[in-house]
């Protein structure tokens, strides 16, 4: 297929086409629906503004609108000659409307056009994003109020510490996901900019009406100054991968725990053998594959804002084609986080936590800041009583009998606030659902 920006017959060498197209066109699918729709909104704001004709507009709208459909039954093929998506929908234009498609471009530039198609496929992914770490936060919240009586043994420098419990453990990442929502939900507002009508990065000498397609798109809000709206390609991509690397984070400490707990040192949880995997040699072994892969790969996306930064750091305003591949680091690791959260909602229900942990022998200092609290509360100062404990225990002689523990403050193990968190999540998930 002949190159949009061509001006004569001369076909591009072959190399140097497969080394500028890269890997584009395995990600184009995915920018395929949001292309046309761009396409859409600059086709209606032409003809609003008396660039093209209210006839043109209706022929070009009618043949996008087959595209799409097409795109959404998922019987559009991405053509292998093309440069890119946009070019093959352009060329879709020309071929059934000659002249009047090729006034699609009139007022754009690939520039803006990519920009558009990026910033609305994020804006759906975070959406997915945001559900499927619901899902995720509402067995935490059921599981935390559930087993918020079971006792766990807590630790600091991984060295026994205080008493726990399984609902203070799951509803601590219930919360560690309302921050990790948060961070989504202001990426969202930065991105949720339209960029369309900045063009190559310096605007047109069209009157065109920026604010027609701003909400033809359903942006908020527009990026107004187009040098910026430019400056905004790699930019967006950096951002949700911070709000990713966030979220990757809290997952990889869970499956971090998860690991570490049902290890039989630990032996504080249980799966059925269907969620864990075997050995070649070893009859007994009982595997968390599923929690390690997890571990995994969130690290790895956890490597995700600094490869992008640098890759786009030492970039001057403008538009460079370095940020094209700002595609191929960002776009698997999307799926390969919501991957990672599909498969914890699917396995953690059937989690099972022992009960009567803390009766074992060697978790009887966990009791020894209550045994303080009990000599201040007796009216002993809080250093004196830590020196007598102290002592106790060095010479062998702590005895405790902890009976049912008194927490009561908020965030405690006898107050979870669980309530509190998820009315914030909730509020949270549905601004970014919306």
């Amino acid at each position: 297929m002949k190159k949009i920006w061509q001006k004569d017959d001369l076909a591009t060498n072959i190399l140097v086409n497969n080394f500028t197209v890269g890997k584009d066109l395995d990600f184009d699918e995915r920018l395929a629906k949001y292309d046309v729709k761009g396409s859409m909104a600059h086709c209606k704001m032409l003809a609003e503004t008396g660039i093209i004709s209210q006839e043109e507009s209706g022929q070009m709208l009618y043949v996008l609108n087959t595209i799409l459909d097409k795109i959404e039954d998922g019987s559009f093929e991405i053509d292998k000659e093309a440069e890119d998506i946009h070019s093959q929908i352009e060329a879709i234009l020309i071929e059934e409307l000659g002249d009047t498609g090729k006034k699609i471009h009139t007022a754009r530039s690939r520039n803006d056009q990519v920009l558009l198609d990026i910033k609305l496929y994020l804006l759906d992914e975070i959406r997915e994003i945001t559900a499927l770490t619901d899902e995720f936060f509402q067995i935490l919240i059921k599981l935390a109020d559930q087993h918020k009586n079971v006792l766990l043994p807590g630790y600091t420098h991984l060295q026994i510490a205080m008493p726990s419990s399984f609902g203070l453990w799951f509803g601590a990442y219930a919360e560690a996901l309302l921050d990790d929502v948060e961070m989504l939900f202001s990426t969202k507002n930065i991105i949720n900019k339209n960029p369309l009508g900045s063009a190559a990065g310096y605007g047109s000498s069209f009157p065109i009406n920026r604010e027609s397609t701003t909400y033809n798109l359903g942006f908020q809000s527009m990026n107004y100054n187009s040098v910026y709206a430019q400056m905004t390609r790699g930019k967006s991509e950096k951002l949700l991968s911070m709000a990713m690397a966030t979220l990757a984070g809290t997952l990889a400490k869970f499956a971090y725990d998860v690991c570490l707990y049902l290890n039989q040192n630990f032996d504080f949880i249980s799966f059925p053998k269907e969620f864990t995997t075997g050995s070649s040699i070893m009859p007994h072994k009982k595997n968390p594959d599923i929690f390690e892969l997890v571990r995994a790969r969130c690290n790895r996306i956890q490597a995700l804002p600094n490869e992008l930064i640098l890759l786009t750091n030492n970039l001057p305003s403008g538009y460079h084609r370095d940020v094209q591949l700002t595609k191929e680091i960002l776009f698997p690791a999307i799926d390969s986080l919501k991957e990672c959260l599909e498969i914890v909602s699917y396995t953690l229900p059937n989690i099972q936590v022992k009960d009567g942990i803390l009766e074992d022998e060697k978790y009887k200092y966990l009791f020894s800041v209550e045994k303080i609290n009990q000599e201040v509360k007796n009216g002993s100062s809080f250093r004196d009583a830590y020196v007598k404990v102290g002592q106790e225990i060095e010479n062998n002689e702590f005895e405790f009998e902890p009976g049912d523990l008194d927490y009561t403050h908020q965030g405690s193990l006898g107050n979870l606030c669980l309530d509190k968190i998820e009315y914030q999540f909730n509020k949270l998930k549905n601004k970014l659902l919306g």
